[in-house]
C-alpha cells in the first residue's frame, strides 16, 4: 500500500498559522479527475487515505520520524491508562500521556489531529465524486463504503481523545464534524451526541454499501458493523451493541484464536483468524527503532528505546493464572542468571504485541478489531442489562481459548464481584496494550488506580521506590472519570485558526 498514491490535502483548518509554526503544505491534490477517471484512479485514491494511519507525513515544514498515526494513537491511548509504566522522564511528548501534564502545543497531539482530519477530507473527496456518478457498480460501492468506514473510525478517535465520555455528559463539546470537502474553516465543535450521531450513520452506510471484500487489511461490512459494536457500547446502547457484535460473530468470517495459535496472532495479523481489521505493514514500512509502535515498548538489545513497560498493576491483575497463554506478550529481561532486570528502579517487562512479523522485533500490522472484542462488547453489553448468565458465557468462550479451561466461570459470579467487574477485567486481560483500557475505565464512570511504582509519579526519584510497599504521597495516582486531563486539548493549531473552536478546560 506504500506504492499507492499518498493523498496529502491541506485542510481547510490549517489555512495559515502563527508565531513560529509553519505552513503544512500538500504534496499532492486529490481531484474529482483523478478518482473517477478509472477504476484505478479510484482505488489508489482509496488506497492513500489507509496510507495516511502509517505513513510519516511532513507536518509543520518537517518529516519526523516519531509523527505517525498510529504511533501517536497508541501512545494517547495506552501510555494513559494503568497498563504501562514508564521507566523515566523524558522530553519526548509521550510522557505527557502518563504524567498527564498535556500541553495544546504537544507535537503528538497536533499531528494525530492533523492527520486525522487529513484522512476524513480525502474520505471526503472520494464519497463526493463517487456519489456525482449514477449507479456505481459494486466495486465502486465497496469503495465508497470503506471511505464512510474512515470517515467514522477517525471521527470516532477524535471524540474519545479530545472530548468527555459519552457516557458521562453527551451534551459536552464534542469534535468539529468535517462531513464535506466544503466545510468552512471556522467551524464550531459538534457535541459528543451530535459526533456519535454523525459515526454511526457513517458506518451504517458503510456497511450498506460494502459487499466485498479486499482482505482484513481494508474495510468491510463486517469491520462496520465491529465500529458500530464498539461506538453503541460507548454509547450506553446495550441493544444495537449485542446486536452489531452478534452480526460479526455469526457472518462466519473469523474465528477465534487457540491458546496454541493466539501467541502468533499479532505478528500474523492478516491471516489471523480473528482479525476483522489490521493496518497492513510491509518489510518496506518496518521503521526500526526510529518510528515504530514497537520501539517505544519492546527491545531486543538494539532495537527499541527500553522505556516503557508492562506495569506492575496489569501483571498483578493477571497473576492469578500464570497459565493464560496472554502472558506471551509479557516479556521479561533476565540477564544470564535469570535475574529480572530493571531501568531507574522500574522492572523490565517488555510488550511484544506489536512485534514479530517476519522475524523483526518492529515490524507488526496492528490490528484494530478483532472477534474477542465482539466477545467482549456483547459480554458488556449483557452486564448491564442484568444477563449475567450470557455475559459469563461469552467470557467463558474467550477463556476457554486462552488456556484457562480450568478457570471458567461456569454462569457463577466471583464472590464480591458484578457481572460489569468480571467483564472489566477480561477486557483488560484481552485487550491490553490495544487502545482500549482508558476508555472502558472512564466511560463506565470507574477511576483509574495508578498507584504503583513508575515515573508517572511527580517527582519520584530512584532513591524513593521500595518494591516492599505501594507509593504513596504523590499526587494523581488515582484518576475520577470526571477529572478534565483524562482527555487532552484541542491542539493550538486549530484554536488560533478557528476562532469558533473551544479550548478544553
Amino acid at each position: 500500500m506504500r506504492s499507492a498514491i499518498i493523498i496529502l490535502i491541506l485542510l481547510p483548518v490549517l489555512l495559515w498559522q502563527t508565531g513560529c509554526m509553519k505552513d503544512v503544505n500538500p504534496s499532492d491534490a486529490l481531484t474529482t479527475e483523478t478518482i473517477t477517471g478509472s477504476p484505478e484512479g479510484l482505488k489508489n485514491a482509496v488506497n492513500g487515505a489507509y496510507s495516511l494511519l502509517k505513513d510519516h507525513v511532513e507536518f509543520n515544514g518537517t518529516q519526523d520520524d516519531n509523527n505517525m498515526y498510529l504511533r501517536q494513537y497508541f501512545q494517547l491511548s495506552d501510555f494513559a491508562s494503568d497498563d504501562i509504566v514508564c521507566g523515566q522522564t523524558t522530553e519526548d511528548p509521550l510522557f505527557y500521556s502518563f504524567s498527564l501534564g498535556h500541553s495544546p502545543t504537544q507535537t503528538n497531539v497536533r499531528y494525530f489531529w492533523y492527520i486525522s482530519y487529513k484522512i476524513i477530507n480525502d474520505a471526503n473527496t472520494v464519497i463526493e465524486a463517487v456519489e456525482k456518478q449514477g449507479n456505481p457498480d459494486p466495486t465502486t460501492q465497496q469503495m465508497l463504503g470503506e471511505c464512510y468506514f474512515l470517515r467514522a473510525f477517525s471521527h470516532f478517535n477524535l471524540v474519545k481523545l479530545f472530548a468527555m465520555p459519552y457516557t458521562q455528559n453527551p451534551g459536552a463539546p464534542g469534535v468539529i464534524l468535517r462531513t464535506s470537502t466544503s466545510d468552512p474553516a471556522q467551524k464550531a465543535r459538534s457535541t459528543v451526541g451530535e459526533v456519535y450521531a454523525q459515526i454511526i450513520a457513517d458506518a451504517r452506510k458503510g456497511a450498506d454499501l460494502m459487499s466485498q471484500s479486499r482482505g482484513p487489511q481494508y474495510a468491510s461490512r463486517e469491520a462496520a458493523w465491529a465500529l458500530l459494536s464498539r461506538a453503541y457500547l460507548y454509547e450506553g446502547n446495550n441493544d444495537s451493541t449485542t446486536y452489531f457484535a452478534s452480526q460479526v460473530i455469526s457472518s462466519g468470517r473469523f474465528s477465534l484464536t487457540t491458546a496454541a495459535t493466539y501467541p502468533d496472532l499479532f505478528a500474523n495479523a492478516t491471516a489471523g483468524s480473528e482479525t476483522i481489521f489490521c493496518v497492513a505493514f510491509t518489510p518496506v514500512d518496518d521503521y526500526g527503532k526510529f518510528g515504530s509502535i514497537a520501539s517505544m515498548i519492546y527491545s531486543n538489545g538494539n532495537s527499541g528505546w527500553g522505556e516503557e513497560f508492562a506495569s506492575a498493576s496489569l501483571r498483578d491483575t493477571m497473576s492469578a493464572n500464570p497459565e493464560d497463554v496472554r502472558w506471551k506478550y509479557i516479556v521479561p529481561l533476565k540477564d544470564g542468571g535469570g535475574v529480572l532486570q530493571q531501568k531507574n528502579g522500574i522492572d523490565i517487562y517488555y510488550i511484544s504485541k506489536f512485534s514479530g512479523q517476519g522475524g523483526s522485533p518492529t515490524l507488526s500490522s496492528p490490528i484494530l478489531f478483532r472477534l474477542a472484542e465482539m466477545y467482549l462488547n456483547r459480554a458488556e453489553a449483557s452486564a448491564k442489562a442484568g444477563k449475567t448468565a450470557a455475559a459469563l458465557d461469552d467470557l467463558d468462550i474467550i477463556r476457554g481459548n486462552r488456556g484457562l479451561s480450568g478457570a471458567l466461570y461456569h454462569q457463577q459470579l466471583p464472590a464480591g464481584k458484578t457481572a460489569l467487574d468480571v467483564v472489566l477485567k477480561e477486557r483488560r486481560l484481552e485487550l491490553a496494550f490495544e487502545g482500549h483500557r482508558s476508555f472502558d475505565v472512564y466511560r463506565n464512570k470507574r477511576a483509574m488506580n495508578r498507584t504503583y511504582w513508575g515515573y508517572h509519579l511527580p517527582g519520584l526519584k530512584q532513591s524513593d521506590i521500595n518494591p516492599a510497599v505501594n507509593p504513596s504521597g504523590y499526587a494523581g495516582m488515582v484518576i475520577q472519570p470526571d477529572n478534565p486531563k483524562i482527555i487532552y486539548y484541542i491542539p493550538i493549531d486549530e484554536i488560533e485558526t478557528n476562532k469558533l473552536c473551544v479550548q478544553n478546560p
